[in-house]
């Protein structure tokens, strides 16, 4: 379910509620019922207003930016064999399950 921010002008609170897109909420009593808050010294038949908020919104991400930030992105290949796609110099391409020289040293990934 979508969020949504409702804005109190009468006390001047935003708060941000979790309902179905066709549920209408008009007054700060139901705004603070349906995301279970306490409605303070405000009057529950208050109006409040439906704020616009921008959507939430996630793109892919290359291998070479993930290694920049310093993840490692791991592909299974076969049982106990992982592709390292964000490998350095000396890591290994392939990862095998129980043999540690196929492990990247993070002594050297991992600095103050």
């Amino acid at each position: 379910m979508p969020l949504y921010d409702y804005h109190c002008p009468a006390n001047g609170q935003t708060v941000t509620v979790r309902h179905g897109i066709h549920v209408e909420l008009g007054t700060w009593g139901e705004v603070c019922y349906a995301a279970q808050v306490p409605m303070g010294e405000t009057d529950f038949l208050a109006p409040v207003h439906k704020q616009l908020s921008p959507p939430a919104l996630a793109f892919p991400v290359g291998n070479s930016k993930l290694k920049e930030q310093g993840f490692t992105k791991l592909v299974k290949r076969d049982e106990g064999v992982y592709e390292n796609m964000t490998r350095g110099d000396g890591d290994a391409r392939y990862m095998r399950a129980g043999d540690s020289s196929t492990q990247p040293d993070l002594a050297k990934k991992i600095r103050d």
